[in-house]
């Protein structure tokens, strides 16, 4: 199974699509507090609209809590990576953990340090400050995906 991973978001609209690409990718959501929002924020749930229901979504209190209830392949979106994210596999027998940062921060560095071979990168202009959360999670979890043919998606 893929799992997307939120490290600290910040923004509700952006976990609200990060909400509406777990349901149609069939990926579990996975949010570390803190959060800068209520799950109840109403820009939360309009981005989210009707799809919340169909959603697999476990919150957590710290990292630590996390990771003591959840084994599998990590891999930690972050610009610090020199590997790209197409260049990484995510294709094995265990469960993938897709694990996105704050909107403004990033993934806090005493969690990046410890997993410094997991790490990789979306690409962009050096001139570009950063990528829309939501719009990262979509680039990871569709070439794990690509990389999965697609098993537990209909083909249209």
């Amino acid at each position: 199974m893929n799992h997307i991973v939120l490290v600290h978001p910040a923004i509700p609209q952006n976990t609200g699509n990060t909400m509406r690409t777990c349901v149609a990718t069939h990926s579990k959501l996975h949010i570390i507090k803190p959060m800068g929002f209520s799950l109840d924020d109403k820009h939360m749930k309009r981005a989210g609209l009707d799809y919340i229901k169909d959603l697999q979504m476990q919150i957590y209190e710290n990292w630590e809590e996390f990771t003591s209830l959840n084994q599998g392949d990590y891999h930690f979106f972050t610009r610090y990576s020199k590997l790209c994210y197409s260049e990484q596999s995510y294709v094995s027998s265990q469960d993938q953990y897709l694990i996105f940062g704050h909107e403004h921060d990033g993934i806090p560095h005493d969690i990046l340090k410890e997993h410094l071979d997991e790490c990789v990168r979306i690409p962009m202009d050096g001139n570009a400050r950063s990528l829309n959360l939501s719009n990262c999670v979509a680039i990871g979890i569709y070439e794990a995906l690509r990389q999965q043919d697609f098993p537990q998606l209909s083909k249209v």
